[in-house]
């Protein structure tokens, strides 16, 4: 029995040998059962691959990230995309709706007036014709409101129809360019009304005011038409009225010189378009400069070594280092992220405005309102305005978005040079059948 045993435990294993050998063995021909090894299956030790050498294992060893790298990188590829998609939409929208409002107002006349039907048709008949059916539909609506107070009492009822006439009669007299100015300015106003609603200011925080660090692109559009001060309003929209309807009027000049001359019953569409992509142009120029020129400033302040935390040797002055290097960075935090502030205001859209006005209209004169000013040359009123945006990057100005008024000024100066080139091939394009008759 012991025999046996000591057969199983000790038996080594066969020695190496040749496929035409036989294999020899120390002790007899016992096979254990447990775990049968045939004696015709050659034995060959166990490959384990080629050892990497040490510069092999550095050069797969990954690198540990860098501190830029764990905060990450706010893009702007969606935000470009989203400007180029809505000016192209916004353009293409106002071409197909000028196209289809001209193409009913010059069948309209044909109707009225037969003898025109030749296309002896202009744009001034066009406007005419439009201001007549405005005040036919103010009159109609003052006599529907004298019928609505009847029933009033006699002291109240001259009171309002004297309140819509003094409303509605300089509406009536403003150029169409004004009128246009002004629902946009109500628009403004409806938009800073919404702030002044306490339930409603942290949706309007985050829809009607551009963060360059939200990741968010609609915003750019939103914020446009946002105010959250009286005074930014006011100025803003003081500003539009009268530089915006100016622009609106070279726009209406320069359609009617462009050839083959095109028929424009409005320009409301045009101007709508132009004042929405000068708006996200600029707009787009102040999340580029957050985004790429400020954010790494801050990101590598974050990172430099005065505020990384000293090696020290006992416990104690590793705590007492490591609070002090977290205050530091708390404070570096602060001040470097009040740089990257939100953004809202029309501001870069009517500086587009003011540009194409001074391009267009050299000899005019302006003058400030609230403090009251002389009268100065627009173009060199527009020097000083640059002039002191360029001042406020220079010396870190955040009272003001400058970076959005350069980009509304430099969307003014293209716009002004191929805007209305521009338009008129886009209303040739998506321009339907019939054509409207030409100029005479």
């Amino acid at each position: 029995m012991f025999r046996l045993l000591l057969r199983r435990q000790i038996s080594p294993p066969p020695t190496f040998f040749t496929r035409n050998l036989t294999p020899t063995r120390f002790f007899s021909s016992t096979i254990c059962r447990a775990n049968p090894v045939p004696t015709n299956v050659l034995w060959q030790p166990r490959a384990y691959g080629k050892v990497p050498s040490f510069k092999e294992s550095l050069v797969k060893i990954k690198p540990p990230e860098s501190f830029s790298e764990k905060v990450g990188r706010p893009g702007m590829r969606n935000q470009v995309m989203f400007v180029l998609a809505g000016s192209w939409l916004a353009f293409t929208y106002a071409a197909i709706n000028t196209n289809i409002e001209t193409e009913i107002w010059v069948r309209e006349l044909s109707k009225t007036f037969p003898e025109w039907s030749a296309g002896s048709i202009t744009n001034i008949d066009l406007k005419r014709a439009q201001n007549a059916e405005l005040i036919r539909k103010l009159r109609e609506w003052y006599s529907k409101l004298n019928s609505a107070v009847q029933d009033f009492p006699t002291l109240i009822k001259p009171w309002i129809s004297l309140a819509y006439v003094t409303v509605m009669q300089p509406y009536a007299d403003m150029s169409e360019g004004k009128r246009l100015c002004w629902k946009i300015c109500l628009l403004n106003a409806t938009v800073y009304g919404f702030w002044k609603i306490r339930q409603l200011q942290s949706g309007m925080l985050h829809t009607f005011m551009h963060n360059p660090l939200s990741g968010m692109s609609f915003t750019i559009l939103t914020s446009t038409f946002s105010h959250k001060a009286f005074l930014h309003l006011l100025f803003n929209c003081l500003a539009l009225e009268s530089f915006g309807s100016a622009a609106y009027h070279y726009l209406v000049k320069e359609q009617s010189r462009l050839d083959p001359p095109l028929l424009e019953s409005t320009a409301n569409y045009h101007f709508l378009s132009f004042f929405v992509s000068a708006g996200l142009f600029s707009g787009l120029v102040s999340h580029v400069v957050s985004t790429k020129l400020r954010y790494p400033k801050l990101v590598a302040q974050l990172a430099s070594p005065a505020n990384l935390p000293r090696r020290t040797d006992s416990w104690v002055a590793a705590v007492s280092a490591s609070t002090v290097a977290a205050t530091q960075k708390v404070a570096v935090a602060r001040e470097a992220a009040s740089k990257i502030l939100p953004s809202l205001g029309a501001s870069g859209a009517i500086y587009s405005c003011v540009v194409v006005t001074a391009l267009a209209f050299p000899e005019a004169q302006v003058a400030l309102f609230i403090p009251p000013t002389y009268p100065v040359p627009i173009q060199w009123g527009l020097c000083g305005l640059v002039t002191l945006d360029v001042v406020g990057i220079l010396r870190g100005w955040r009272f003001f978005d400058h970076w959005a008024h350069l980009g509304g000024a430099a969307f003014g100066l293209a716009y002004y040079n191929y805007g209305p080139t521009f338009w008129h091939w886009m209303r040739r394009t998506l321009q339907t059948e019939p054509r409207t008759p030409a100029l005479h």
